[in-house]
């Protein structure tokens, strides 16, 4: 009986370990193209997104069209969503390029500031976001993975947790005008 007890014990503390794993940035400091937010982030880029929820099921389709411009190390991303139920909202990001690849960013819905890092192909975004539900608006953290595949296409996956617990990802593709 006890070494049932222990295995359930075990088991249970490998998986609470795997499910506490993240990425780290550092991995990707190798990774190529390397990203500049700031050469990126500039002009017009169109995306294509969506939200899932803890369960997998998609329950939100949107675009986004973010109009970008940077004045020296002060970036503005004004950001339009459109989602599939044809309501619309707006995002302006003021973001900060500080040293050695790091960022700051505010927005309205932001909590406080957001911290991101740039490593390689990667950049890593951390923030609160008030986000509206209905009736209703929650305070919702967001781990934001963006990754760069070429000059013009950008990865993104953003996981969604309130109290530590998932509450759903949005996957977003990045594609920069020409």
């Amino acid at each position: 009986m006890i070494k049932r007890y222990l295995s359930i014990f075990l088991t249970t503390m490998l998986l609470g370990l795997i499910s506490c794993s993240t990425q780290n940035l550092q991995d990707y400091k190798a990774e190529r193209p390397v990203l500049d937010l700031k050469s990126y982030f500039n002009g017009t880029i169109d995306a294509y997104g969506i939200f899932t929820d803890w369960t997998g099921e998609v329950t939100k389709r949107f675009t986004v069209v973010i109009v970008c411009q940077w004045n020296g190390s002060k970036g503005i991303l004004d950001e339009t969503f459109t989602y599939s139920d044809g309501s619309l909202q707006k995002r302006i990001w003021h973001l900060e390029r500080l040293t050695n690849g790091k960022y700051t960013g505010r927005a309205d819905d932001v909590i406080g500031e957001a911290h991101g890092d740039v490593a390689g192909n990667t950049f890593h975004w951390s923030y609160t976001l008030r986000l509206p539900v209905d009736k209703t608006t929650y305070e919702v953290d967001f781990d934001d993975w963006m990754y760069l595949v070429d000059d013009r296409v950008m990865l993104n996956k953003a996981k969604m947790s309130k109290f530590g617990l998932p509450l759903g990802e949005v996957t977003l593709s990045f594609v920069k005008r020409p």
